[in-house]
Formats: structure tokens, sequence, C-alpha cells
């Protein structure tokens, strides 16, 4: 399946659209104000040892201190043949105790970044892992013969001195001798590089950066599926294709300079689907829909028939419906790379052959993602529990925030229920103090319902209290919000 890479460059972001089959299929947004810190090594500073959860917290000099697990440290992993039970983190760390760690995890949410003590800089045919002396293999190169010529050559390639080790990527399956040992050398340099780096500077320190998403699409996405890289800059699109001749010489010729009119996302409808992926609707091309709805702990995704009745039957209806739905669900975790514990509710199928194929088809269009997941079969209750791996935020966290009047619930209060605040308020007021008069300062619709349906038990309240209630609409405010000012 063919697939075209769009690259859109302004001084403050850059925005990468992945395309299939003419239309998008992932999103990778970077901002130079809060640049992704996943791969970033930094010599840190142990600020907190927490022995009952075998983690601590780690400053890197970001505003909210990393997270390290015990699983995380290098250091605590058992050698070969003695016990299975790794080192209590309280024997390793301490306070104040200078320590070489790598990204894993952007920060997302609440969250600090997640860490670790295993090294890994990756090229573009091979990852280096300067602390583990072995070579491993992509699993996506499945072919066991392939895979021990890979290992043969890269070999013969490795310094006798060297003491780590190496992962061999996907795009090593056809590099040259000479492409390899480019890789080998540029992997080892940058090492060296860090090494002396962290012996120069006190914690916390950013010791190595990972390239920018511009150029990461150049190492790490580009496969023999892409047709074109279309980058709407000219200058970065120099920069890249100089960057592409010395490290990915193999991509240069499907490097292209957008010098269109219209600008390259529109050209391509990514800014409409960019709207549509913020909503919490998704229309089947049949006449079904989702509904995704994102939490911080998990995301849920149900499924619904809509106006589609079709088939010679009712299951027919809903077998088609939910294979449509199985291709439409990955399409749209890659689209807003949501991540973590995701729940799919698909509509209910009796038999069994039906919900086989789902989860077939589903698999399968899983199988086209970078991310890894897991997946699970139908539960007792009809649904598929996935978990997809989250390393950095989703679209949506990326480009909205919590809406302030409704502070991320969805919901607000009606008018009706406002006024009805405002009303015991009033009461509560009038018990403690003793104005000449009260005034209820509110938005539109709430003025309106006091004048309106709400006028009668507005006035009942005033001769209650004893005290006149004039009424004044705020146009800054919003639905929720209220002020009694007394007079």
């Amino acid at each position: 399946m063919s697939e075209d890479l769009l690259v859109n460059i302004t001084p403050q972001e850059t925005r990468v659209a992945l395309i299939q089959q003419g239309a998008v299929q992932e999103l990778h947004i970077e901002r130079t104000a809060s640049r992704g810190r996943a791969g970033n090594i930094y010599l840190g500073k142990v600020v907190r040892v927490l022995p009952g959860m075998q983690s601590a917290f780690i400053d890197i000099g970001l505003e909210r201190a990393a997270f390290l697990h015990v699983a995380d440290i290098w250091d605590s992993r058992p050698q070969t043949g003695t016990s299975s039970t790794p080192t209590p983190i309280e024997k390793i760390l301490f306070d104040g105790q200078s320590l070489l760690v790598q990204v894993v995890k952007d920060p997302i949410g609440t969250k600090g970044a997640r860490l670790s003590t295993q090294i890994s800089i990756a090229g573009r045919m091979l990852v280096y892992l300067p602390q583990d002396p072995h070579i491993g293999i992509s699993q996506r190169i499945e072919n066991e013969a392939e895979r021990e010529l890979l290992r043969e050559r890269l070999q013969k390639l490795v310094p006798a001195d060297e003491k780590g080790g190496f992962i061999i990527r996907t795009m090593a399956e056809d590099a040259s001798e000479s492409d390899l040992a480019m890789d080998v050398a540029y992997l080892r340099t940058t090492w060296d590089h860090i090494s002396q780096e962290s012996k120069r500077h006190p914690a916390p320190a950013l010791l190595y950066q990972d390239l920018s998403l511009a150029q990461r699409v150049l190492r790490d996405f580009v496969n023999e599926e892409t047709t074109t890289i279309q980058i709407d800059s000219r200058e970065n699109f120099q920069k890249l294709s100089e960057f592409s001749q010395s490290y990915t010489p193999s991509v240069l010729p499907k490097l292209t300079h957008y010098t269109g009119e219209r600008p390259l996302f529109d050209l391509y409808a990514v800014e409409e689907e960019i709207e549509r992926a913020l909503g919490r609707r998704v229309d089947l091309k049949s006449g079904g829909y989702l509904i995704i709805e994102q939490t911080e702990a998990m995301t849920t995704i149900d499924v619904n028939t809509g106006s589609y009745v079709t088939g010679r039957n009712f299951d027919d209806t809903i077998f088609k419906t939910n294979l449509e739905a199985a291709h439409a669900i990955v399409r749209q975790l890659r689209l807003r790379n949501l991540g973590g514990i995701i729940i799919l509710d698909f509509i209910d199928m009796e038999n069994t052959e039906h919900q086989a194929a789902v989860l077939s088809e589903l698999q399968k269009a899983l199988a086209r993602d970078r991310t890894k997941t897991t997946i699970s079969d139908f539960s007792a209750l009809g649904l598929v529990e996935l978990t997809r791996k989250r390393t950095r935020e989703s679209l949506a966290n990326i480009l909205c925030e919590s809406c302030p009047a409704c502070h991320g619930k969805g919901l607000v209060k009606t008018p009706r229920t406002i006024a009805y605040d405002i009303l015991r308020e009033l009461l509560r007021e009038a018990k403690q103090f003793n104005p000449r008069e009260f005034r209820i300062l509110a938005s539109q619709v709430v003025i309106d319902m006091f004048l309106e349906e709400e006028s009668q038990h507005l006035a009942m309240l005033g001769d209650f209290i004893g005290k006149p209630i004039s009424l004044q609409v705020e146009t800054m405010y919003h639905q929720e919000q209220y002020d009694i000012i007394l007079m």
C-alpha cells in the first residue's frame, strides 16, 4: 500500500501527515515552544527515593520531576544465573545522586516524564545500546535466514573493543556494508560525546536531544511503501536534503519541495481531518457511527448502526457495521494518537463466527500501526480490550485544553439550575447581612430565566427577605458564572 508524507513547517510548529489511499492515517505535531522530550538523554539528580513504591523522582530540569521505576534501572536487573529478584531501589539510588537517564515517555497530563537508565540511541538502520553487549533484530524481520545473515554482517563491522550492542532495524534489510558501517560510527561517536558532556556539566543537564520531527520523518517513518515526502518550506527542504544526504541517502530521491499556491494541508484536506479528529462522533460510510470518549484513565469507543439498514437480516447489518468500524477504529487510534487502555464496544453479535471475523479484521488493521498494541478477545460482556503504547500526548491534548466553563466535564448546569443556586445563595446572604438591596450579576440566559419563567419565585423571595432584588446582565460571564452584590 503506497503512502505519501506531507511536511508542513512554520517557525512555530512542524506538522506531518501520513496519507494512505487518499486518506489521512496519522498526524504528528511538534511545537517549537514545547518540543517532545522522548529519547532525550539527561544527567539527572535523584530528589526522592520511595522504597515503598520501588521508584524515585529525578530532577532533569523540567517543571515536574520525572519518574523512575526500579524495573527501568539497568543496574537493578539480576545477572544471568542469579536470583530473579531485582535489587531494591534503596540499595541503588540515594538522594542527591547524579544519574544518566533517558526519557521513554513524555510528560502527559499531570504525570511527569517516565525515565530509564538503559540508554538507547537510534540511527537510521541501527539502535545503539551502550550498556548491553548483544545484537538484537527487529521482530518485523521474520525470515530466520535473513535475520542470521544480518547478525553476521553486523558482527564483522563492530570493533573488537566495543562494549555495547546494537538492535538491527527493518531499514537495514537492504542496507549496504558501507551504510551499516556509517551508522555504527555515527552512533558510537554520539555516545562518546554524551559521555564526555556528562563529566563536564552538573546535574540536571540535557546531554542529548533527539532529532526534530522533520528529521525523524526521514529516519523513522520512511519505508519501501513511501512514494513521496512533500515539504512546503524551501529553507527546510534544503536542510532536510542535506541531512538526508549525510544520514539517509536512500530517502533523498523521495524528497520534493511543494510549490503550489494552495497550502499543502488544504490540498489534501488535512485541516478538515484535524477538525473532525477533535470531535466525539465519527461517521461511517454505511451510515453507522463511532462515539469516542477520551479520559485520563482510558478511552472508550462505542459502535452504533445509525441509519444503516441493509443485508438479508439485522444480524447481517450488525456484522457489516462492525467490520467497517474495525478499520475506522484503528484509523482513529493512529490519527488521534490514542494510547493506554482502550475499550471497544462493538454492536452485540451472537454469532461467534462473526465475532472472530471482526476480531481478525481489527488485528489486520492494527498490523499497519507502527505503535505497539495488544488486543484481547471478546469478553463475556461483548467488549474488546486494547492497549496501545503511549509515548506522547494525544492530538486532543496537544491542540486543546479543558473548557473554562465546564472545567473538562463536558456539561454545564442549565440556566434554571443556576437560577435556583442564586436563590439559595440570596437566602443565605440575607440571613447574614442587612444591605439596602441585592443585585444579581449573571449571564443573559440566567437573567432571562429570572425575568420570565422564574419571575414569580424571585418576587416571592424578595418579599420574604424584605429587600429589593435587581438584575444585571454581564456579557462576559459564562452560563455558570454569577455574583451577588450587596448594595
